[in-house]
């Protein structure tokens, strides 16, 4: 990948942070990782500033409630999807105001909206399905995504001046492809979804995020077993896995990381805990599943400094506001010692 906007050596943060300041927030994230700095979200808040929540408040002509079982298609905007665009709307205020004390923006700016499989995991049609079960539905929530990515990008390249790059968040990716989601009554599962259309949708998103910044699209998916193949047939210039759950991988997986490498697709490598460890990992310690993978997978160290990210490995919603500092920190450490490794490497 050649037109990634980010310096080698960066460092970035997956998304979430703990607290409900979004403009605490901000500034720390524009401190902590000047390379790579995303806008914060900030769970915390509550309902509508979720993942599910905050990114149904993108999509255009559609609206969501709130309902015992979760989320679910509405009829028009209500409070609780008027909760979500108001979270949004402070979380963009802040980071312009952040931007603006700091005197000048950064080069790229990395925000987050849920992938297509996971929203529609988790918001309900009016008789109680879940989205992706209806064939339709699919189709429009996936057009209406992709336009409200759109103007969500110009706003934010608008409002900061900066360089936008869209991570889409699809965790429950995994489940869809296995029919292990269980329907909202608990009672079955919902049919597993084909590769194919997993990917076809997936890739329209990509691809609707890509025009609109014009650079690489990251996914992430937390999981154990990432679908490494399908997200780079779908389109994904960059992975962001959890790094430290790699250890003990199926071969064919390991395959699928290293084609994706070399190929030129840039990893965005978990390494940081996402919640507080009992000791801080030195840079060393932090660093070495990176550098096992690399060993195991027979590249040169040199590819983490030009083909991988240092990140936390989930979002530090669950963590103290000390340890995501410090593991925003320690991660551009490791990130800049991927360039300049320490002689002890």
């Amino acid at each position: 990948m050649t037109n990634a906007p980010w310096p080698p050596g960066s460092a970035t943060g997956i998304g979430s942070l703990p607290g409900d300041d979004p403009m605490e927030a901000a500034t720390v994230v524009l401190g902590e990782l000047p390379d790579l700095p995303h806008l914060p979200e900030l769970p915390a808040r509550g309902l509508g500033a979720d993942m599910i929540g905050r990114t149904a408040a993108l999509l255009v002509d559609l609206a969501v409630e709130f309902v015992p079982s979760g989320y679910r298609v509405t009829a028009r905007p209500g409070i609780d999807h008027r909760r979500g665009v108001d979270h949004l709307r402070r979380d963009l205020d802040a980071i312009e105001e952040a931007v603006g004390r700091a005197g000048e923006a950064p080069k790229v700016l990395k925000v987050q909206v849920t992938g297509p499989w996971t929203l529609m995991s988790g918001i309900e049609l009016p008789r109680g399905h879940r989205v992706l079960t209806d064939r339709g539905a699919l189709r429009e929530f996936t057009e209406s995504l992709s336009e409200g990515l759109r103007e969500h990008v110009a706003e934010i390249r608008r409002r900061t001046g900066a360089n936008v790059v869209v991570q889409l968040d699809e965790p429950s990716l995994p489940t869809v492809l296995a029919g292990a989601l269980p329907t909202p009554s608990g009672f079955g599962m919902v049919p597993a979804v084909a590769e194919p259309e997993a990917r076809d949708t997936l890739a329209a998103v990509i691809d609707a995020a890509r025009s609109a910044t014009d650079h690489p699209v990251i996914v992430h998916c937390c999981a154990p077993r990432p679908p490494v193949a399908l997200l780079r047939e779908a389109g994904a210039g960059a992975l962001a896995i959890d790094a430290t759950l790699l250890d003990g991988i199926p071969a064919a997986l390991s395959d699928e990381i290293g084609e994706a490498w070399d190929a030129g697709v840039v990893l965005f490598l978990g390494l940081l805990p996402s919640t507080d460890p009992r000791d801080a990992p030195t840079l060393r310690a932090a660093a070495d599943p990176a550098l096992r993978l690399v060993d195991r997978l027979g590249f040169p160290r040199s590819i983490l400094g030009s083909h991988a990210v240092a990140t936390s490995t989930c979002g530090l919603a669950g963590a103290s506001a000390a340890w995501a500092r410090r593991a925003m920190a320690i991660a551009r450490d490791v990130g800049k010692a991927f360039v300049e490794p320490p002689e002890s490497w």
